[in-house]
């Protein structure tokens, strides 16, 4: 497992946050410094036709080693990290025989990762760890489904008496900024369907996700001297605050599960005379999904008729479906993944993403796309953690995808 640990820690620590307020692809030039080395690294294993282009989408080949034909299958993984936390510095603590106490991520901060608030932590007593030193976040999400992927890659290529059909893979940058997959070219790819190792805990398998779309609200006030505000002046945040007010109170992240949807506030800005609010709008199912969005416009309107005035605009734009319209019709390309989980003692944990993945985008450009577990816990913050013993069994899922694949289509 070494092995592992060493390429898995030479991919988070490279800094390669994606910015949201970029337009550019990709949307931060340090993504460039792992998809360099991934590019090198890709070479020195053996892999074929290994490409870059110009807005960092890596991709390459595994050429089959049986004489049937075999339908062509990918595997993608993300190489940004989220910038909702710091991924600068990033200094990975490695736990071996993890004994289900508490770990202590920074003596200094009082910082603690626990399984009493993290019960999750206890299913992995006994494994190797690897966690942050509580001051960034630490990347497992998603540079461990790229070590999984090279790491399957590599071992297929010692090992050529797995037999399998050809193998595409690919990285793409500014997944976690939702432009992963803006630029991919589903059809230079050429995969007939694919897996995203981007999921969580072991046996996570996904082909449903939510609908989403993003909302900026914009609330104009007025700003005039208060000693002689009275009926002149408007103050936008406490129009923002009636705002937030209007929108159900239950239907927000924390109080919602399963197949729940849920409005989100996640930015705020603002002074007297100007507030912007920043939502994300989710539901599964696409009626309610397009039911929500209305619901929205309509609180807007009424606060306006309200007020007698156009104070308050919104701008909703969709970022991505449910890929399950798409996966669906190919479910066979499920059930390979939960067979190949099933040879392998794996129990699949077949569940609808409360997010999205690159191959929800993906599915809708013409290349199904299920998701499947990297391993990770907590992404997106200084509690994130991965076992070493997950990267393994995600790696050793792609293995034996790909061999089922070759001896379903002999």
């Amino acid at each position: 497992m070494q092995h592992i640990i060493d390429r898995f820690i030479s991919y988070i620590t490279i800094d390669t946050q994606s910015d949201p307020n970029n337009p550019a692809f990709p949307s931060t030039e340090k993504q460039w410094d792992l998809a360099h080395l991934l590019v090198d690294e890709l070479k020195q294993i053996g892999m074929q036709d290994v490409t870059i282009d110009e807005h960092c989408y890596i991709m390459a080949t595994l050429p089959s080693n049986v004489s049937h034909k075999v339908p062509t299958i990918g595997f993608i993984a993300h190489i940004d990290t989220s910038p909702d936390y710091t991924g600068t510095n990033v200094n990975p603590q490695i736990h071996k025989n993890y004994d289900g106490k508490n770990i202590v991520l920074s003596k200094e901060e009082d910082i603690i990762l626990s399984p009493d608030y993290f019960e999750d932590l206890l299913m992995y007593k006994g494994q190797t760890l690897i966690t942050t030193d509580g001051t960034t976040l630490l990347g497992a999400d998603d540079k461990a489904g790229v070590t999984e992927i090279v790491s399957a890659m590599e071992y297929l290529i010692q090992h050529p008496e797995i037999k399998h059909g050809e193998i595409r893979i690919g990285f793409t940058p500014d997944e976690e900024v939702g432009k992963g997959a803006h630029l991919f070219d589903v059809e230079k790819f050429g995969a007939e369907w694919a897996y995203t190792m981007d999921g969580s805990q072991v046996g996570e398998l996904e082909y449903e996700n939510f609908n989403a779309a993003g909302a900026v609200v914009t609330i104009n006030g007025k700003i005039v001297h208060p000693g002689y505000a009275k009926g002149k002046m408007i103050n936008s945040m406490l129009i923002a605050q009636e705002f937030i007010a209007s929108l159900p109170k239950n239907e927000i992240p924390q109080e919602t599960e399963g197949y729940e949807g849920f409005f989100h506030l996640h930015t705020m800005n603002g002074e007297v005379e100007k507030t912007v609010l920043e939502y994300i709008i989710r539901d599964h199912d696409m009626e309610l999904f397009q039911a929500r969005k209305k619901q929205f416009e309509q609180v807007v309107k009424d606060l306006n008729d309200k007020l007698g005035s156009e104070i308050i605009q919104v701008e909703i734009k969709d970022q991505y479906f449910n890929m399950k319209e798409k996966v669906e019709p190919v479910i066979h390309i499920v059930d390979i993944a939960e067979e190949a989980m099933k040879a392998l003692n794996i129990k699949p944990l077949i569940k609808a993403i409360r997010g999205g993945t690159d191959g929800s985008q993906l599915s809708y450009k013409g290349l199904p796309c299920p998701n499947i577990f990297a391993g990770g816990h907590n992404f997106h913050g200084r509690y994130e953690y991965v076992p070493v013993e997950s990267i393994q069994k995600a790696t050793d899922v792609i293995v034996k995808i790909a061999e089922l694949t070759a001896q379903k289509y002999n």
